[in-house]
């Protein structure tokens, strides 16, 4: 079989079912695990390398309502390739390459090549995932093993989790310059991990929100992590947070509960690695109930004087 994968977290979905040595073709985005750096590329990005997080933003409103991605297909790389599985999304079609584009495209192949859409809104349906790209590639045991091995970890952080009174006030930011409440998972993972997410919503699409509301709320932990960005970008950002009225009163900052946390290689990508993301946060919000991995790096903490200060926390 020959699999193309159009998005990070099919990618290490397809990774984790075993079936690496099967990709040809991953997109400009793929950097887990390493081998798939080596792949070739099969899409790119209109987005400009150092655009802001506002122009960012206001990019995807600009494609959202003209009804274009922000990613385009190589498709004679992709002709070329002859895919027999194509894994792409249907989530949504401004952050990824648009499932007609790639309805079309696998049209034009020869055979033509089974096409598989993930649309994953909560963390049980990102595990259907792997048995959907289980069922498409035949190994329909080995995607029941490796939910099986994510099942118990999550089940694992819930038992410690569950006897938390009271559970603290948390929100996670997935912008920053605007401000967007968490939605699909990342509530949820805030839940089983101990905490109570006031301004998120599980299994709904992440939303814009003005300050007002989450300072109204007045978190005691606040999560940052901006879809798709690094904690080194996001650090860049921070200015903007400190900037915004109120923000260094609030309870989290005042007792040093900001926590920034990697987006792209975590929170942004409904994969395997979810559940690497639900140990982090829970760490962080309990160390004392919920050791960390192995292998796993804790969330950058900012004390009250990063947070305070003019200087970039190193």
């Amino acid at each position: 079989m020959r699999i193309v994968s159009l998005l990070p977290s099919a990618t290490e979905i397809v990774c984790e079912l075993g079936l690496g040595s099967w990709l040809v073709d991953v997109t400009h985005e793929c950097d887990y695990p390493p081998m798939v750096t080596r792949l070739p590329r099969v899409t790119r990005s209109l987005i400009p390398d150092h655009a802001t997080s506002r122009e960012i933003d206001e990019l995807v409103r600009a494609r959202l309502q003209s009804q274009q991605a922000l990613y385009t297909l190589d498709l004679p790389t992709l002709e070329q390739l002859r895919p027999t599985l194509i894994v792409t999304q249907a989530l949504c079609d401004v952050c990824a390459v648009a499932e007609a584009e790639v309805a079309a495209a696998a049209a034009k192949l020869p055979g033509p090549p089974k096409v598989v859409n993930l649309e994953p809104m909560r963390l049980a349906e990102v595990f259907d995932c792997l048995r959907l790209v289980g069922q498409a590639a035949g190994c329909e045991d080995r995607a029941e093993q490796a939910i099986a091995r994510l099942q118990q970890r999550v089940e694992a952080v819930a038992f410690r989790s569950e006897p938390v009174r009271p559970r603290p006030r948390v929100v996670l930011l997935e912008w920053i310059d605007p401000p967007f409440r968490a939605g699909h998972w990342s509530p949820e993972l805030i839940r089983l991990a101990g905490g109570i997410e006031v301004v998120g919503h599980e299994g709904v699409p992440s939303q814009r929100i003005e300050w007002a509301a989450i300072r109204a709320q007045n978190p005691q932990v606040l999560f940052v992590a901006c879809c798709g960005f690094t904690v080194e970008r996001t650090l860049a950002d921070l200015p903007i947070l400190r900037s915004f009225p109120g923000f260094t009163e609030l309870d989290c900052v005042q007792n040093g509960r900001v926590f920034v946390l990697d987006g792209n290689a975590y929170f942004s990508r409904p994969g395997p690695r979810l559940v690497d993301s639900l140990e982090i946060v829970a760490h962080a919000l309990h160390p004392e109930l919920h050791p960390l991995p192995p292998g796993l790096r804790p969330a950058l903490r900012l004390s009250r004087e990063d947070l305070i200060s003019s200087t970039r926390p190193q």
